[in-house]
Parts: structure tokens; sequence; C-alpha cells
């Protein structure tokens, strides 16, 4: 459906940063607007174990195959297991109709109409629980708009169903965004575990690092992202992601050379790339 990876910008590593007006405030009312914001979230959002619940509750209600196991390659023939995996799920009736839906829902999807593609797939997450394509669309669709609760539970889904690792880096960007921090530990080292590719591992490795920088672990961020890293001579664009990342790290614990160093061989490698250019003219 995608490329495996979060869908924010990779500026939004800075969303942690103290603003400037928070500046000026003493480590004391840090502390405690920090409590109040991890109340804040508390009461907001359910715990993670309702999350996994509803996943597996709805995939249960309508499962009757087996999981493909942890690390097994999928078929090469996507669409048609996808397309065998509806006709199981709602009849060869009704197939041929949700089948030309979940492809509206694409076609949403990829240009970016994000609510028309969500009206669409809800109904088929009721219809078809058990497809896994129909489970991580939904959740992706939904990670787009920035619902982190609802679009982890259809990830979950999708992980149950399918014994992948391949939307974890979403997932746990999710569970970053509900300060469900033993769950981005968790996913990490599934992740890290399974190694499934170096583009995968990468991006899973930039939002563990970003939820280590959310909790004032600048040190073990940095060593996360920095650990056996260099800068490849042909970059490509997780090298870029990551090193994105890294130098962003560097600023905010006052590392500015090598802030520097970094953000201007991204900007060699690709001038246009996210906001390059205005990071390295606003570093003093």
């Amino acid at each position: 459906m995608e490329a495996a990876r979060p869908g924010r910008p990779p500026a939004s590593a800075r969303r942690a940063a103290p603003s400037e007006a928070d500046a000026d405030r003493g480590p004391a009312r840090d502390a405690e607007a920090r409590a109040q914001r991890d109340a804040r979230q508390a009461e907001e959002w359910v715990l993670v174990e309702e999350v996994r619940d509803e996943a597996a509750g709805a995939v249960a209600r309508g499962s009757t195959g087996a999981r493909r196991p942890v690390g097994e390659a999928a078929p090469l023939d996507l669409a048609e297991e996808v397309r065998a995996q509806l006709a199981k799920a709602v009849g060869t009736a009704r197939s041929e109709r949700v089948e030309r839906r979940l492809g509206e829902a694409a076609e949403h999807f990829e240009a970016e109409r994000h609510a028309d593609a969500a009206r669409i797939l809800k109904k088929l997450a009721d219809e078809a629980p058990t497809v896994p394509a129909v489970r991580e669309l939904y959740g992706l669709t939904l990670y787009r708009q920035g619902k982190w609760k609802q679009a982890a539970r259809e990830l979950e889904a999708f992980r149950l169903l399918g014994g992948s690792t391949e939307q974890h880096p979403v997932l746990a960007d999710c569970y970053r965004a509900l300060r469900q921090w033993p769950q981005v530990d968790e996913l990490w080292e599934e992740l890290r575990a399974a190694s499934p590719d170096a583009e995968l591992v990468t991006e899973g490795r930039i939002v563990t690092a970003g939820a280590l920088a959310d909790r004032d672990r600048l040190v073990e961020a940095i060593q996360l992202l920095a650990r056996g890293w260099s800068f490849p001579k042909r970059p490509r664009a997780h090298h870029l992601r990551r090193a994105y990342a890294l130098a962003d790290l560097y600023e905010r614990a006052g590392e500015v050379p090598r802030a520097r160093d970094l953000f201007q061989r991204i900007r060699a490698a690709d001038p246009q790339f996210a906001d390059v250019g205005a990071r390295l003219r606003n570093l003093r």
C-alpha cells in the first residue's frame, strides 16, 4: 500500500523541543508542565491493552484462517492474495464490489483524500475484518489523520493477522504520540530482531530515538541513531531521514558543529530535503 514509514515529515522530530517561550521557564515549572501533560494524556487515551483487545476481538469475530508465521516471505502476487482473502471473508458474490471499493480507498489515500478513504475503509473493516490489507490501509489512513488510538487499533489487527513487522515503525509512532513508551520499545525490539530490511529498521530506529528524546533522554537517543552510522557516499532517502533526525538531536543537545555538518551533508545530497536550508540558516 505504501512504504512502511511514519508519515510525519522529518521536522516532526522537533515537536518535543522547547519553544522560545519555554526557554524562560525554570526546571520546576518544566516538570510541572510535563506532569500535567502526562495526566491529560492518561485521561484522554485508554490503556494499550484495550487497544489490543479491540483489535483482537475484531479479528476473532471473523477469523478462520491460519496466520503467516513471522519472518515468512509474503506471496509474490500480493494483489492475488488480497483478492483471495476478500473472497474468503465476504463470499464470492460480494468480493468484486468489496475489491472495487478497496481500490477506490487506495486511490483516495494516494491522492491524500484521507477522509474519503476512511469512510470507505471503516465499512470494509466491518465487512472484512480478517483481511490484512484492509486493516493496514485503514490504519495508515487514520494515522495520516492524526487519529493515533484508532490507527493503533487497526495496525495492531494487521500485526495480529499477518505476523508482520512491516508497519511496526508507523504503529510505534502512534504509541509515541500516545506516550505509551513500553510499546514503542517493544515494537523496536521486535523489528530489530526481525531485521526485515535496512530501510524499515532505520525508520523504526528514528521513531524510537524520537520517543527517547520526548522523555528528555537525548544522550540515549543520539547513541541509538549514531551507533554504527556514517554518512554514505550515495545516500538514499532513509539515510537522509536518519541523518536529519540525528542532526536535529545534536542541535537540541547543544552540539551545533555536529548538527551543522550533518545538515550541510543533507543539503549537498538533496537541497530540497524537508526544511534543511532553513535549519542551516537558523543555526547559531
